[in-house]
Protein backbone atom coordinates (compact mmCIF):
# COMPACT_ATOMS: atom_id res chain seq x y z
CA UNK A 1 0.00 0.00 0.00
CA UNK A 2 2.66 2.56 1.05
CA UNK A 3 5.84 1.78 -0.84
CA UNK A 4 9.37 2.58 0.25
CA UNK A 5 12.17 1.46 -2.05
CA UNK A 6 15.02 1.79 0.41
CA UNK A 7 16.32 -1.78 0.57
CA UNK A 8 16.77 -3.03 4.12
CA UNK A 9 15.79 0.45 5.35
CA UNK A 10 12.30 -0.31 4.06
CA UNK A 11 9.75 -1.37 6.72
CA UNK A 12 8.43 -4.90 6.99
CA UNK A 13 4.83 -5.66 6.09
CA UNK A 14 3.95 -5.73 9.80
CA UNK A 15 5.54 -2.31 10.35
CA UNK A 16 3.67 -0.91 7.35
CA UNK A 17 0.42 -2.14 8.89
CA UNK A 18 1.24 -0.48 12.21
CA UNK A 19 2.06 2.76 10.41
CA UNK A 20 -1.17 2.65 8.42
CA UNK A 21 -3.17 2.01 11.59
CA UNK A 22 -1.49 4.85 13.46
CA UNK A 23 -2.21 7.27 10.61
CA UNK A 24 -5.90 6.26 10.35
CA UNK A 25 -5.83 7.47 6.75
CA UNK A 26 -4.57 11.00 7.50
CA UNK A 27 -1.21 12.71 7.08
CA UNK A 28 0.65 12.55 10.41
CA UNK A 29 1.75 16.17 10.23
CA UNK A 30 -0.73 17.54 12.80
CA UNK A 31 -1.00 20.86 10.97
CA UNK A 32 -2.01 19.08 7.77
CA UNK A 33 -5.60 17.98 7.13
CA UNK A 34 -4.96 15.89 4.01
CA UNK A 35 -6.78 12.60 3.70
CA UNK A 36 -4.46 10.00 2.21
CA UNK A 37 -7.10 8.26 0.08
CA UNK A 38 -8.81 10.37 -2.55
CA UNK A 39 -11.88 9.61 -4.65
CA UNK A 40 -12.39 11.55 -7.89
CA UNK A 41 -14.91 11.20 -10.73
CA UNK A 42 -12.25 9.56 -12.91
CA UNK A 43 -10.87 7.19 -10.30
CA UNK A 44 -9.22 6.85 -6.91
CA UNK A 45 -5.68 7.03 -5.64
CA UNK A 46 -3.68 7.50 -2.46
CA UNK A 47 -1.02 10.06 -1.61
CA UNK A 48 0.39 8.22 1.41
CA UNK A 49 4.17 8.11 1.61
CA UNK A 50 6.53 6.75 4.24
CA UNK A 51 9.07 9.32 5.38
CA UNK A 52 12.19 8.43 7.36
CA UNK A 53 12.85 10.43 10.51
CA UNK A 54 16.56 9.60 10.18
CA UNK A 55 17.47 9.13 6.54
CA UNK A 56 17.52 5.75 4.83
CA UNK A 57 21.04 6.56 3.58
CA UNK A 58 24.06 8.19 5.22
CA UNK A 59 23.73 11.22 2.96
CA UNK A 60 19.98 11.72 3.17
CA UNK A 61 17.97 14.25 5.20
CA UNK A 62 18.57 14.01 8.98
CA UNK A 63 21.20 11.32 8.36
CA UNK A 64 22.40 9.33 11.36
CA UNK A 65 25.20 7.05 10.13
CA UNK A 66 25.42 5.03 13.35
CA UNK A 67 21.97 3.53 12.69
CA UNK A 68 21.88 0.16 10.97
CA UNK A 69 19.81 -0.30 7.82
CA UNK A 70 17.35 -2.39 9.83
CA UNK A 71 16.98 0.33 12.48
CA UNK A 72 16.18 2.86 9.76
CA UNK A 73 13.21 0.77 8.68
CA UNK A 74 11.60 0.46 12.12
CA UNK A 75 8.22 1.85 13.17
CA UNK A 76 9.84 4.53 15.37
CA UNK A 77 11.92 5.85 12.47
CA UNK A 78 9.04 6.20 10.02
CA UNK A 79 6.08 8.51 9.71
CA UNK A 80 3.16 8.51 7.28
CA UNK A 81 2.86 11.78 5.37
CA UNK A 82 1.06 13.09 2.33
CA UNK A 83 3.31 13.58 -0.68
CA UNK A 84 3.46 17.34 -0.13
CA UNK A 85 4.58 17.12 3.50
CA UNK A 86 7.08 14.38 2.65
CA UNK A 87 8.67 16.66 0.06
CA UNK A 88 8.87 19.52 2.57
CA UNK A 89 10.57 17.55 5.34
CA UNK A 90 13.17 16.10 2.96
CA UNK A 91 13.84 19.30 1.00
CA UNK A 92 14.34 21.39 4.16
CA UNK A 93 15.55 18.90 6.81
CA UNK A 94 16.97 21.61 9.09
CA UNK A 95 13.47 23.06 9.42
CA UNK A 96 12.05 19.65 10.29
CA UNK A 97 14.43 18.01 12.82
CA UNK A 98 13.91 14.48 14.09
CA UNK A 99 12.50 15.76 17.40
CA UNK A 100 9.75 17.62 15.54
CA UNK A 101 8.83 14.63 13.40
CA UNK A 102 8.64 12.33 16.42
CA UNK A 103 6.46 14.89 18.17
CA UNK A 104 4.18 14.92 15.12
CA UNK A 105 3.32 11.27 15.64
CA UNK A 106 2.31 11.95 19.25
CA UNK A 107 0.30 15.05 18.33
CA UNK A 108 -1.37 13.17 15.48
CA UNK A 109 -2.54 10.50 17.90
CA UNK A 110 -4.00 13.20 20.14
CA UNK A 111 -5.69 14.86 17.15
CA UNK A 112 -7.27 11.57 16.18
CA UNK A 113 -8.75 11.24 19.65
CA UNK A 114 -10.58 14.51 19.05
CA UNK A 115 -11.34 13.81 15.39
CA UNK A 116 -12.78 10.42 16.22
CA UNK A 117 -15.00 11.86 18.91
CA UNK A 118 -13.37 9.55 21.44
CA UNK A 119 -14.73 11.36 24.46
CA UNK A 120 -15.80 9.54 27.58
CA UNK A 121 -19.59 9.31 27.84
CA UNK A 122 -21.63 8.85 30.99
CA UNK A 123 -24.57 7.19 29.27
CA UNK A 124 -25.05 4.55 26.57
CA UNK A 125 -27.43 6.63 24.46
CA UNK A 126 -24.77 9.30 23.84
CA UNK A 127 -22.21 6.66 22.90
CA UNK A 128 -24.69 5.01 20.54
CA UNK A 129 -25.34 8.34 18.82
CA UNK A 130 -21.64 8.54 17.89
CA UNK A 131 -21.01 4.93 16.84
CA UNK A 132 -24.22 4.30 14.89
CA UNK A 133 -23.37 6.47 11.82
CA UNK A 134 -19.95 4.80 11.54
CA UNK A 135 -21.45 1.33 11.73
CA UNK A 136 -24.06 2.31 9.15
CA UNK A 137 -21.46 3.63 6.71
CA UNK A 138 -19.37 0.46 6.93
CA UNK A 139 -22.44 -1.72 6.51
CA UNK A 140 -23.60 0.24 3.47
CA UNK A 141 -20.17 -0.02 1.84
CA UNK A 142 -20.12 -3.77 2.45
CA UNK A 143 -23.60 -4.22 1.01
CA UNK A 144 -22.76 -2.25 -2.13
CA UNK A 145 -19.19 -3.34 -2.81
CA UNK A 146 -18.45 -6.44 -0.71
CA UNK A 147 -17.01 -9.65 -2.16
CA UNK A 148 -20.46 -11.27 -2.04
CA UNK A 149 -21.93 -9.08 -4.81
CA UNK A 150 -22.50 -10.59 -8.25
CA UNK A 151 -19.96 -8.35 -10.01
CA UNK A 152 -17.21 -9.63 -7.72
CA UNK A 153 -17.45 -13.03 -9.42
CA UNK A 154 -16.28 -11.47 -12.71
CA UNK A 155 -12.51 -10.82 -12.55
CA UNK A 156 -12.79 -8.30 -15.40
CA UNK A 157 -15.43 -6.14 -13.74
CA UNK A 158 -13.06 -4.21 -11.50
CA UNK A 159 -15.28 -4.96 -8.51
CA UNK A 160 -12.44 -6.50 -6.48
CA UNK A 161 -10.27 -3.41 -6.94
CA UNK A 162 -13.20 -1.18 -6.03
CA UNK A 163 -13.85 -3.18 -2.85
CA UNK A 164 -10.18 -3.01 -1.84
CA UNK A 165 -10.16 0.75 -2.38
CA UNK A 166 -13.26 1.17 -0.21
CA UNK A 167 -11.72 -1.00 2.52
CA UNK A 168 -8.51 1.06 2.57
CA UNK A 169 -10.07 4.49 2.25
CA UNK A 170 -13.15 4.08 4.44
CA UNK A 171 -13.65 0.80 6.29
CA UNK A 172 -10.22 0.42 7.91
CA UNK A 173 -10.08 4.04 9.15
CA UNK A 174 -13.69 3.71 10.36
CA UNK A 175 -12.77 0.51 12.19
CA UNK A 176 -9.94 2.23 14.02
CA UNK A 177 -12.23 5.12 14.88
CA UNK A 178 -14.84 2.72 16.27
CA UNK A 179 -12.30 0.81 18.31
CA UNK A 180 -10.95 4.02 19.83
CA UNK A 181 -14.45 5.09 20.87
CA UNK A 182 -15.31 1.63 22.24
CA UNK A 183 -12.09 1.39 24.26
CA UNK A 184 -12.59 4.89 25.65
CA UNK A 185 -16.12 3.95 26.72
CA UNK A 186 -15.49 0.43 27.94
CA UNK A 187 -16.93 1.41 31.32
CA UNK A 188 -20.49 1.47 29.88
CA UNK A 189 -20.20 -1.73 27.86
CA UNK A 190 -22.21 -4.77 28.94
CA UNK A 191 -20.30 -8.03 29.43
CA UNK A 192 -21.44 -9.54 26.11
CA UNK A 193 -20.54 -6.29 24.36
CA UNK A 194 -17.03 -6.45 25.78
CA UNK A 195 -16.66 -9.86 24.16
CA UNK A 196 -17.95 -8.46 20.86
CA UNK A 197 -15.37 -5.66 21.03
CA UNK A 198 -12.56 -8.20 21.43
CA UNK A 199 -13.89 -10.14 18.43
CA UNK A 200 -13.97 -6.85 16.52
CA UNK A 201 -10.34 -6.18 17.51
CA UNK A 202 -9.31 -9.50 15.96
CA UNK A 203 -11.42 -8.77 12.88
CA UNK A 204 -9.55 -5.47 12.41
CA UNK A 205 -6.20 -7.21 12.75
CA UNK A 206 -7.14 -9.87 10.20
CA UNK A 207 -8.63 -7.38 7.73
CA UNK A 208 -5.57 -5.13 7.88
CA UNK A 209 -3.25 -8.11 7.44
CA UNK A 210 -5.17 -9.16 4.32
CA UNK A 211 -5.54 -5.76 2.66
CA UNK A 212 -2.26 -4.13 3.71
CA UNK A 213 0.19 -7.00 4.10
CA UNK A 214 -1.38 -9.22 1.46
CA UNK A 215 -1.82 -12.10 3.90
CA UNK A 216 -3.48 -15.13 2.33
CA UNK A 217 -5.21 -16.12 5.56
CA UNK A 218 -8.97 -15.68 5.68
CA UNK A 219 -10.06 -12.68 7.71
CA UNK A 220 -12.45 -13.30 10.58
CA UNK A 221 -15.95 -11.97 10.02
CA UNK A 222 -17.28 -8.76 11.49
CA UNK A 223 -19.08 -9.73 14.74
CA UNK A 224 -22.74 -9.06 14.02
CA UNK A 225 -23.48 -8.42 17.70
CA UNK A 226 -21.30 -5.30 17.57
CA UNK A 227 -23.88 -3.62 15.34
CA UNK A 228 -26.15 -3.40 18.40
CA UNK A 229 -23.53 -2.00 20.80
CA UNK A 230 -24.86 0.60 23.28
CA UNK A 231 -28.31 0.20 21.70
CA UNK A 232 -30.32 -0.60 24.83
Amino acid sequence: MMSCSKGTASPSAHTQRRLFSSSAGYCQNPSCVEELFIDTPSGSFHIAELAHVFAASDKGPRAKPELSKEERGTFDNLIVLCSNCHTKVDKAPSDFPDSMMRKWKVEHANKLQQLFGAVKFDDRASAREVVEPILEQNYTIFQLYGPHIEAAQNPESGAAEQWKRKVLSRILPNNRRLLTILDTNRHILLDDEKHAVELFRQHIDDLEAFHIEGSMEDASRFPAELSRVYKN
